[in-house]
């Protein structure tokens, strides 16, 4: 569908091949992080199919005070470059100001911006300066054409090194929905395209203090996504979705990342 590749660690986004973006949402602890990790390596064995492994090492954006954060940054990065050595899988996570950029970038092989983040100027053009791949979300609350001024904030820097993820549309209160023609009109941009499967499902404060979603529109979503074209697929997973300390409600339990990549590879072929 792109009409580029990047290159992040030695994963290549873009290409004939669909990629994989995986993880737990967020450090919740090494023997999470390392159960998913083990998986994720499986599936790139078995399908022999690109992956990079993707989870947070901070949840900036809660709506409740009261809601899991972090274990720390630092102990939270070090978990990751763990993975990264032991399971020889690429890292991308999550950035919320400039000043995290330069500790995030000595660990992670790609930088996100955060789909609330998207149009913080100030961010996107730090992120691109380091020359690393960065992956932008879209906001909830923006067409997919508003993509192509905020991809041009990294380009300005002379990094076009960029990914793009789709991760659902506000649809009134509590509720996204999907427009699969943005998948195209993003993809005109010249940029690889993502499609985040599970925050997709998402209902924002669904759940009172906390986000909602309904999991069950997980493998549909992914499965129209990969037909229309995307070059990767993004799932947050968890071993115990139903006791993770974020996005319980629609992470994809880790047991059925297999099924779901055999389903989606399929319907590529």
């Amino acid at each position: 569908m792109a009409e580029t590749e990047v290159q992040i660690g030695e994963t290549t986004v873009g290409g004939p091949k669909l990629t994989l973006i995986a993880g737990p949402c967020v450090v919740e602890s090494k023997e999470i992080v390392f159960k998913v990790a083990e998986t994720v390596a499986a599936v790139r064995d078995k399908f022999d199919i690109p992956v990079i492994f993707k989870s947070s090492y901070m949840k900036a954006n809660r709506l409740s005070g009261n809601s899991f954060s972090t274990i720390g940054i630092g102990k939270a990065l070090s978990i990751l470059h763990d993975v990264k050595v032991k399971f020889g899988i690429p890292i991308i996570t999550d950035i919320h100001n400039v000043e995290e950029i330069d500790i995030a970038a000595d660990i992670v092989d790609c930088l996100q911006i955060p789909a609330f983040l998207c149009r913080q100027t100030e961010l996107v053009t730090a992120a691109g300066k380091t020359m690393l791949p960065v992956n932008i979300k879209k906001g909830q609350f923006l067409a997919p054409e508003d993509m192509k001024p905020i991809a041009e904030k990294i380009t300005s820097t002379g990094n076009h090194k960029i990914l793009l993820t789709e991760r659902g549309t506000s649809f009134g209160y509590r509720d996204l929905v999907v427009d699969f023609r943005g998948l195209v009109i993003m993809a005109g941009f010249g940029f690889p395209v993502v499609f985040d499967c599970t925050h997709s499902v998402q209902k924002p404060g669904g759940s009172g203090e906390s986000s909602g979603g309904d999991r069950r529109f997980i493998l549909p979503l992914a499965r129209a996504a990969v037909a229309v074209g995307v070059d990767a697929i993004f799932v947050e997973t968890h071993p115990d979705p139903q006791n993770a300390l974020s996005d319980k409600d629609c992470q994809l339990p880790t047991n059925e990342l297999g099924r779901l990549i055999a389903e989606l590879l399929e319907i590529k072929r």
